[in-house]
């Protein structure tokens, strides 16, 4: 299934796309949860009921009401979630990230997965991406595959984590570098470089949708994982191309991790990290080395960004000078 969160008369509606088609999730049937908090909180027993809706309408056993998808004004799939982290499991994006900055890999890397919490209230949609000043002095963007947890769980093993995803989204975590590399010179962070954009959407992918490009987990790893083409263009031109199966550590490894001693809860967000090739970050230091006259590249008030992921759609999002 792809659920969506649309805005309509101002408030946030649930609702589940199918091909070009929004059914509310009201509109479906009224005791259906009217917004994705309420989705995720009911875990299974919701999901296999709005499923089966789904299949009916799918299949035309069933019939309701629906919208156009151009006549509906998609916000992010999870508008407010609970927690937001995010994770640094591709190898690729590491390495060449530190080379460029004159460092040899790290060897902690290998030990287990690392993550960092970002501002879960500054969670954005596909639409404009509104920037103070500070924020466009080197502005990038990060792109990655997100996941939403839908069980209440502490200590969760590898083996059992996959049960607590309920489903897929792009995110593109906007980094404000310049900022970021200079708070980080303190040990700290990143925090001001992070805290202003997580775009996410643009709709959540349930795991059955995803089967037909699952893949075996690498060597001496568990979990799911999948086969899913990762694109960034900007102002229609492709700047970055990566894949979701090269992450070293998968979304049920940092689960692991991050459940230890920590409850989780329906609503937490959990990041990737930037895949290979990624960020104008990456791209840049890797082409100065190749090419002493690069100029570097950083995001403008006026770029179109879109990150394209295999099964996960197109987000797009627009930059613009935050006016108050």
């Amino acid at each position: 299934m792809k659920i969506v969160t649309c805005t309509k008369n101002g408030q946030h509606e649930l609702a589940i796309l199918i091909d070009d088609r929004i059914y509310l999730c009201r509109d479906i049937d009224p005791g259906l949860p009217g917004d994705m908090a309420g989705f995720l909180t009911g875990g299974d027993e919701t999901m296999d009921r709005l499923r089966d809706y789904h299949n009916a309408l799918a299949d035309g056993s069933m019939t309701s009401i629906y919208h156009p998808l151009q006549d509906i004004q998609l916000a992010a799939p999870v508008p407010r979630p609970s927690s937001l982290r995010d994770a640094y499991a591709f190898r690729q994006h590491v390495a060449t990230s530190r080379r460029n900055r004159g460092l040899d890999m790290i060897s902690e890397f290998d030990n287990f997965p690392v993550f960092y919490f970002s501002n879960h209230q500054a969670i954005q949609g596909p639409g404009p991406i509104r920037c103070m000043p500070l924020h466009l002095e080197q502005l990038d963007f990060e792109l990655e595959v997100a996941i939403v947890i839908n069980k209440t769980g502490i200590n969760i093993p590898a083996s059992q984590a996959d049960d607590y995803i309920a489903g897929y989204m792009i995110m593109n975590d906007f980094s404000a570098r310049k900022l970021q590399m200079e708070e980080m010179k303190l040990s700290l962070g990143p925090a001001k470089g992070k805290d202003f954009a997580t775009a996410i959407g643009p709709w959540l992918v349930t795991k059955d949708e995803l089967a037909p490009y699952k893949i075996k987990p690498s060597e001496n790893h568990i979990g799911d994982k999948y086969d899913l083409d990762m694109s960034c263009w900007v102002n229609g031109q492709r700047v970055s191309s990566g894949n979701l199966s090269t992450m070293h550590w998968t979304f049920a490894e940092i689960i692991e991790r991050v459940s230890y001693g920590v409850q989780l809860v329906p609503g937490d967000i959990i990041g990737s990290g930037t895949v290979g090739t990624g960020c104008f970050l990456e791209l840049n230091g890797t082409a100065r080395i190749e090419n002493a006259t690069h100029r570097d590249q950083w995001l403008q008030p006026g770029d179109q960004v879109e990150l394209q992921v295999t099964g996960l759609g197109t987000l797009y999002n627009s930059i613009e000078l935050y006016h108050a």
